[in-house]
């Protein structure tokens, strides 16, 4: 079919049912009797192109979905030409695209026989007025100049990336069955190790980069396919990164330049069925037997079981695995080996027993698989060494004594992970954003009387589903690479939980907000939306398990609790009285300035629009909820154990984390527009920044209220300046998700 197409764009009279066959396949399956209206139609046509166009009408031979996107390009492409296109039904398309009006009237009563009259063509050719002015508005600000500074320090590897994704074999095909999706993501995994992408993952031992090159590399990638995101991650960030962060120097160069080079694949075993977050209390044992010098691997039961392994299901043929660590009668708590799983031929090694995970809601391209050992030996050796060691005498060794502190440092090494699974959750939001805002654009429908149609997104309703969430999304890229810097400077540092905290939070928010983001994208392009062919199928089945993955986000948030109140009491607990009746006097302080009646009303726009204001309410909410939790969690540990103290104040402290979450965000914002020298680009950012910061406060009104903060006049107020900074905003929507769009 592939000659037919490249036929159908060399010819006039083909060109002209172009619009009409995208849309009828797209729409969906074409019935017998719209095959048999759209053939009789056709008879006018000469007959080698009418026997052309029959090749597009068998049900048991249809187009595929990369056929249509590259018809959907065609018509993009041809569309820029045209002043009008968005205006134009499909009929009257297709005769302008030909030059030519000889068939426009039979298309368009075919237009209105197979029920096509009045549809958009919007969505064929959104990208069409790309290079024109977007309602009536052009940019007030360098669209290139906003671009390089939301792509921050690593821009130009960004555009490696992007640019090495426009190759030939990396066209996306929604139709592939799930064997078909794995095999193909392993190809292109494969390439891009190939193109040399997975040596930025090992700075030190197989590139000169950092870190935040791989992170990079991740996000980018994610706006093409979230599947081989994912296999990726687990190839390169999870498996190489487990003995990149955990390895000695010698098991780094033994094994990391082929994890790069994609010749040695492999799985992380960390998750069990029936621990999930809970990695201190696995189960899989590794018992050293001192008359074999190795380690004898088991899974005890089958809730032990490792489970959800990417890779596992058909690639991998070695995996890292957390496993109990017991010499003699001594358990030394979690540790990672090295375990082969299969051997050259693909098949599982002995005492190895894989499963397939089975179909998932997405992700179709990873194979996720179950693992079982039985009694598995492996060498003394591949224990991954670098923070503890077995000598051959089997006696262990490590510098650091204390089982919790080891805990933490060996499992706050991977903090990476989190750290990408954020940036390509807000990716997927970015992807979201740039086609639902710029369809919004574009769709038109009703308005004045004897007036032309109004774009949707000049809706209230419309601008409400979608600005918002725009400056959230830039507020995420910004707190995104202050949060890579930050991990970047606590490399050489031996305690991570900091910057564990931070990563946690912001891959929270980050992935929340992408779940949300695509949801109301997909409701802000109506049927459009629903078809598979528009992304947001695969983007929601696909960026759905970033809320549990590397994490579940309810248990992450409870983790930044957590480190929130033990950073204030050792705060004070080293400060003593004077730090307490200090931190008291600050509130109280805080409450004189800001909770009295005068400004508790104050509002009017300069006022609520002021950083003074916004910053200090999201600081205020914050360290309120730390100290009420902090009280509540004292009074209720005199009183019953300290896990049920602290699970019965669970929402609370959720509640602190996410306050803490805004804070921080906010900050990072702040910063980004404080650094940007250009007065229009410093201008736009920060009206995105206020609309953020009161958008977020309006979303927690209740408490401000509740906590006389703020009055129900003022919360009134704020609510109306949300409304009319997305007024504000809305001219320059396009340019700015231009500026923001992942491609």
């Amino acid at each position: 079919m592939t000659e037919s197409l490249d036929a159908i764009f060399s010819s006039k009279y083909l060109t002209a049912w172009m619009p009409m066959l995208y849309v009828a396949w797209a729409d969906g399956e074409l019935s017998d009797d719209e095959i048999a209206q759209i053939k009789s139609k056709a008879k006018l046509l000469p007959e080698n192109d009418r026997a052309i166009l029959e090749t597009w009408l068998n049900p048991q031979d249809p187009p595929s979905t990369s056929q249509l996107l590259k018809l959907a390009r065609e018509l993009k492409a041809r569309s820029k030409s045209l002043s009008n296109a968005e205006r134009l039904g499909l009929a009257e398309l297709g005769a302008a695209l030909a030059g030519d009006d000889y068939s426009k009237a039979g298309l368009a009563e075919l237009e209105v026989s197979l029920g096509l009259a009045g549809d958009s063509v919007a969505d064929i050719i959104q990208d069409a007025r790309h290079d024109r002015e977007r309602s009536g508005e052009s940019a007030n600000f360098d669209v290139k100049a906003m671009k390089t500074v939301l792509d921050g320090p690593y821009a130009e590897l960004k555009h490696e990336v992007l640019s090495f994704l426009q190759g030939e074999s990396f066209t996306y095909d929604y139709t592939k069955s799930t064997p078909q999706a794995r095999e193909q993501v392993l190809e292109w995994l494969k390439e891009i190790a190939g193109h040399g992408l997975g040596t930025y993952a090992y700075p030190g031992v197989t590139s000169e980069s950092d870190m935040g090159a791989f992170v990079t590399i991740f996000e980018t990638l994610a706006s093409f396919d979230l599947s081989l995101v994912v296999k990726f991650g687990v190839q390169f960030g999870l498996f190489g990164g487990s003995i990149y962060h955990l390895g000695s120097p010698e098991q780094r160069q033994q094994y990391l330049p082929d994890v790069a080079a994609g010749r040695l694949l492999g799985c992380f075993a960390m998750s069990e069925l029936g621990h999930g977050s809970n990695v201190r209390d696995l189960e899989t044992t590794a018992r050293y037997e001192p008359e074999t010098d190795s380690f004898i691997v088991n899974t005890p039961r089958r809730e032990a079981r490792k489970e959800w392994i990417g890779n596992a299901a058909l690639h991998g043929t070695l995996a890292t695995v957390f496993a109990q660590l017991e010499i003699g009668d001594e358990s030394y708590g979690v540790h990672a080996l090295l375990v082969p799983i299969r051997d050259e031929n693909g098949k599982p090694m002995p005492g190895i027993r894989i499963e397939d995970c089975g179909e998932k809601m997405g992700l179709h391209g990873v194979d996720n698989g179950i693992i079982y050992f039985d009694q598995v030996r492996v060498p003394r050796g591949n224990l991954l060494s670098r923070y503890a060691q077995v000598d051959d005498k089997g006696v262990y060794h490590t510098e650091i004594p204390s089982p919790g502190r080891r805990f933490f440092t060996m499992i706050g090494t991977l903090v990476g992970g989190r750290i990408a699974v954020g940036a390509a959750g807000n990716t997927a939001a970015k992807t979201a954003l740039d086609i639902a805002i710029k369809y919004s654009d574009q769709r038109r429908q009703f308005g004045p009387e004897n007036a032309p149609e109004v774009p949707i997104l000049d809706y209230r309703t419309h601008k409400l589903r979608l600005l918002p969430r725009l400056a959230k999304t830039y507020a995420m890229t910004f707190a995104g690479h202050d949060l890579v810097q930050k991990y970047l400077e606590d490399q050489d540092k031996e305690d991570k939980r900091e910057i564990e905290a931070l990563a946690a939070a912001i891959k929270v928010a980050a992935t929340w907000h992408a779940t949300d983001t695509i949801q109301a994208s997909r409701e802000a392009c109506g049927g459009q939306g629903y078809l598979r062919v528009n992304r947001f199928a695969s983007l929601k089945e696909d960026s759905d398990i970033f809320t549990t993955f590397e994490g579940d986000n309810t248990v992450l948030s409870l983790l930044v609790a957590k480190s929130l109140l033990t950073n204030f009491q050792s705060q004070f607990a080293e400060e003593r009285v004077v730090g307490v009746a200090r931190f008291i006097g600050k509130m109280a302080q805080t409450a004189v300035s800001q909770l009295n009646p005068v400004v508790t009303r104050q509002a009017d726009q300069t006022h609520l629009r002021s950083r003074e204001f916004f910053m200090a309410a999201l600081k205020y909410r914050e360290d309120d909820l730390v100290f009420s939790a902090v009280n509540r969690l004292r009074g209720r540990m005199a009183k019953m154990n300290a896990f049920d103290a602290f699970d019965s104040m669970a929402d609370h402290l959720v509640a602190a984390a996410h306050a803490y979450t805004d804070r921080v965000v906010s900050e990072a914002f702040a910063r980004a527009v404080d650094r940007v020298e250009d007065l229009a680009l410093k201008a736009e950012l920060e009206r995105l920044l206020t609309l953020y910061a009161l958008n977020t406060i309006h979303e927690d009104s209740g408490w401000f209220q509740e906590q006389g903060y703020i009055s129900g006049p003022k919360a009134r107020a704020i609510r109306e300046q949300v409304n009319l900074l997305c007024d504000e905003i809305r001219p320059q929507a396009v340019y700015l998700v231009d500026a923001l769009s992942p491609g």
